[in-house]
């Protein structure tokens, strides 16, 4: 069998049927382009599909080669080539998380600040809501002002519906925010022509504070805050149960890498033991 451009087209269009999200549906999109174009007019098979997975190998981390996988083999059920379907690469799980990348409470302070300093009021509350509620980013368009007035928003995304709840300090700040901006409804946050924001605006904006808030770029990112609010969220309450139905997670396995302790916290726990004379 032949893949078109059509059928990548066909497949995208297939997974906003299913409310995926718009990140999940622009990366297996690209990826299927990407490997469009390496068959370069050949007809896919179960032996070029391989050859395929071990090109990736060579240029990119066991992760990324299991997300290429992970976007085709979608797009290979949804065009019923079943027998084309890539095994992921096995990776040990990941008991640590990376310090290197991790943003900290002391750092995510100095983002706030080196906003507040260039006056990027909009910027510096985006952030903030993000942390404070654990939502993603692409979860912001919910937060509109009739959500704020209630202090709660219902969240849509990956077909299930979560209530997000705004602690009483946003829900002031946010709504000041509408009325000096002069919103009466619709989302809080929007681009000068009244489009929600989106990912790009707010990955951008950040990345802009990284020098003169003093923070390595790496860990500068919206998903970062809603990695930071769970750790807090657990290291204060110790409930990860509850903190996945926060994070809208359908597995605590999932919700375990976003509070892993770092290696140097597990060093310090074993030093606690004294079990050496």
């Amino acid at each position: 069998m032949y893949i078109t451009r059509e059928d990548v087209t066909r497949f995208t269009a297939h997974l906003a049927e299913e409310e995926k999200s718009a990140a999940t549906i622009e990366k297996y999109r690209r990826e299927a382009l990407r490997f469009l174009t390496w068959l370069d007019g050949r007809a896919v098979s179960q032996e070029l599909a391989c050859a395929y997975r071990q090109t990736l190998e060579e240029v990119r981390t066991p992760a990324g080669v299991n997300g290429a996988a992970a976007a085709l083999n979608r797009l290979f059920g949804f065009l019923h080539l079943y027998g084309c379907r890539l095994r992921p690469v096995k990776l040990q799980r990941q008991i640590f998380r990376d310090e290197t990348r991790e943003l900290t409470q002391s750092e995510y302070r100095r983002l706030l600040a080196a906003a507040r300093n260039r006056g990027s009021e909009r910027l510096l509350l985006v952030m903030e809501t993000i942390c404070s509620t654990g939502i993603r980013v692409g979860e912001l368009r919910f937060f509109t002002v009739e959500a704020v007035r209630l202090g709660r928003a219902e969240v849509r995304n990956k077909g299930k519906v979560r209530t997000v709840f705004l602690p009483l300090k946003l829900q002031k700040v946010l709504l000041k925010y509408a009325g000096t901006q002069g919103l009466t409804g619709g989302p809080v946050f929007v681009t000068r022509s009244g489009k929600p924001l989106d990912r790009s605006n707010i990955w951008s904006d950040m990345k802009t504070l990284c020098a003169a808030a003093g923070v390595h770029p790496g860990k500068v990112f919206p998903h970062n805050l809603r990695h930071l609010f769970a750790r807090s969220y657990y290291s204060l309450e110790k409930d990860i149960v509850r903190l996945a139905d926060i994070l809208g997670h359908s597995s605590v396995n999932t919700t375990r890498i976003y509070t892993m302790e770092s290696g140097y916290v597990h060093r310090r726990q074993l030093e606690r033991l004294h079990l050496l004379l």
